[in-house]
């Protein structure tokens, strides 16, 4: 179970289908995506595809009858529409068609009947209608699937589109459970199944021998654990993504001062920058000691690259470039991003921050928080937006807490001119009322008590008072796992298939409303254990486009459960 590798295949699949020869590669703006990321530019030069091209954007109309082109689209009405027109007055020699997900019959006759030069050589639908972000983590780039807390229709049928071609690319036709209470994980199992009986023919796997259990598509919903978006990260893909974001595995420094100009986007994939893949669960010490390692290692090569004084050396040093020039990038391209959280995290004062949110989120002391939050946002060091998530970790704990002070905390963050209607939208959103289950009151730490304060900060790492927290998803899986009784808390749509108890051996988790990397450690950690587990959500968040998402969601919503806490900090749409 990879979906990296389950989209890589299907590339490959297009550009030896299409034969030998210079060919181009039409695609939309969903498809572009889908490709970078797998692959490289250079890997696709390799494989002969020397142009690329965007069916929905002004192109020209030059002639290029010696070159094959191999369109790769969404089966869209809009891009239907737009291969019609390209088939009607062709610019290539020969056309391979290639859909993302299922396409329907009177789509296909209707392109024919617009081919009338017979050009087409080819028509397939290839399942890869998703971003393959990690081997175990896939995104479908919905930044916002939610108004007034229920399904945007375009979010969920592109959410539909997006599990039904991860099932197929997997070949798994699994049992379907939703997350009980929550109407948007209804509604999309509800459909996902209709689509996969109406494609029963597609779905014909072979069954599970010796009676094991059939695959798991569990599906969840992001505001039973709206802690794990919120909180800061230390590892290195996650840390990267809260601090500097990461979008279609591309990292935009442009806005930095004193970044080399190469170095304004930067591309992180696992799957491109060796170092990256093995280090991208790393925690932020580790990751200064790996590199500080990488850089000595880079200086050896550097003296020995100078010692050019026989034919042989010269020759060791032509064969020898290439990896050195490689080695030189990576080197340069880590120290950027390192240094630039480094400094983020000094001047943003994150490490006291940081372990103050892993507090709240796992312990329950409430005057000693309450105190410490009101010190935090006295200090001008930490920013208005760390302050806000510091509130909002609060307002979750304690919202039913006798002294709970929110409404006290919001005064303080509107004194230093913050946006107070991020609260109470978030209760609306993922308060007690939303989330079903606790949230707060797993013991989620082994030994806390016996954590110890000693803080070697820097290069040496970052003592695991930073990293106490376990998402919830972790914990669900564990269940899952261990077979226990799931029916009232993720009941099944297609329940003739749930077998005797008996837990399931591969699982596809969808979180509606978003995952985010902590999760995505958390699934890495439990298929290093022996499981075989995938993550998709809506999206990827971090902190930012969480709280986005949050305030997208409620907007021109009635609140009902902030009303008497927080009548004077949202807005009065609200009431």
């Amino acid at each position: 179970m990879n979906v990296i590798t389950s989209i890589k295949l299907y590339i490959e699949k297009m550009c030896s289908e299409s034969g030998p020869g210079m060919k181009t590669m039409l695609l939309d703006k969903e498809t572009t995506s889908i490709i970078s990321m797998a692959f490289a530019q250079s890997d696709m030069l390799q494989r002969e595809v020397f142009l690329f091209e965007r069916i929905d954007s002004g192109r020209s109309n030059e002639r290029m009858k010696y070159l094959k082109c191999i369109v790769f689209i969404r089966p869209t009405k809009q891009n239907v529409q737009l291969l019609a027109q390209e088939l009607r007055s062709p610019k290539y020699g020969s056309y391979f068609l290639y859909f993302s997900n299922i396409i329907p019959r009177t789509d296909i006759k209707f392109l024919a009947e617009c081919d009338e030069s017979e050009s087409v050589r080819e028509v397939k639908e290839l399942y890869a209608d998703y971003l393959a972000v990690n081997p175990n983590l896939f995104s479908l780039n919905i930044p916002t699937c939610m108004q007034r807390l229920n399904w945007l229709p375009d979010a969920l049928t592109r959410s539909v589109h997006g599990v039904v071609s991860v099932l197929l690319s997997l070949k798994l036709n699994p049992v379907i459970r939703y997350r009980s209470g929550s109407t948007v994980a209804q509604t999309l199992a509800k459909q996902i199944f209709e689509q996969i009986t109406k494609e029963s023919s597609l779905f014909d796997f072979r069954t599970h021998e010796n009676g094991a259990a059939p695959p798991l598509l569990l599906i969840l919903d992001r505001r039973d654990d709206p802690v794990t978006p919120l909180l800061h990260q230390w590892t290195y893909q996650a840390m990267v993504h809260e601090l500097l974001s990461i979008r279609n595995n591309r990292v935009d420094l442009s806005g930095i001062q004193g970044i080399p100009k190469d170095y304004k986007e930067l591309v992180l994939s696992g799957d491109q920058d060796e170092f990256y893949g093995k280090n991208m669960y790393a925690n932020f010490g580790e990751i200064g000691s790996t590199i500080k390692g990488l850089m000595e290692e880079f200086q050896r090569k550097a003296k020995d690259q100078k010692k050019v004084e026989s034919i042989a050396d010269m020759k060791n040093f032509i064969e020898t470039y290439p990896q050195f020039k490689k080695m030189s990038g990576t080197v340069q391209k880590h120290l950027c991003i390192m240094g630039e959280l480094s400094s983020l995290t000094t001047k943003r004062n994150l490490f006291e921050v940081s372990e103050l949110e892993q507090e709240i989120a796992c312990r329950a002391e409430h005057s000693q928080q309450l105190q410490r939050i009101k010190k935090i946002i006295g200090d001008e060091r930490t920013s208005i937006n760390d302050v806000i998530k510091l509130v909002a970790l609060y307002a979750l704990r304690y919202e039913r807490h006798a002294n709970c002070d929110t409404s006290g905390l919001l005064q303080m963050i509107k004194s230093r001119g913050g946006q107070t209607h991020i609260i109470p939208s978030l209760i609306e959103y993922a308060g007690t009322h939303m989330r079903q289950g606790e949230l707060f009151n797993l013991v989620r730490i082994a030994g806390a008590i016996k954590l110890t304060r000693n803080f070697i900060i820097g290069l040496k790492g970052v003592e695991n008072v930073f990293t106490q927290h376990t998402p919830l998803l972790k914990e669900t899986l564990e269940e899952v796992f261990k077979g226990r009784e799931l029916d009232s808390m993720y009941p099944a749509i297609n329940s003739e298939l749930v077998p005797f108890r008996r837990p399931p051996q591969e699982v596809v988790v969808f979180m509606v409303g978003g995952a985010t990397y902590e999760e995505a450690l958390a699934v890495h950690q439990l298929n290093n254990a022996g499981y075989r587990v995938i993550l998709g959500g809506t999206y990827i968040h971090n902190s930012t486009s969480f709280i986005d998402e949050v305030l997208a969601a409620t907007e021109n919503m009635q609140f009902k459960h902030t009303k008497s806490m927080l009548r004077h900090y949202a807005s009065s749409d609200n009431y």
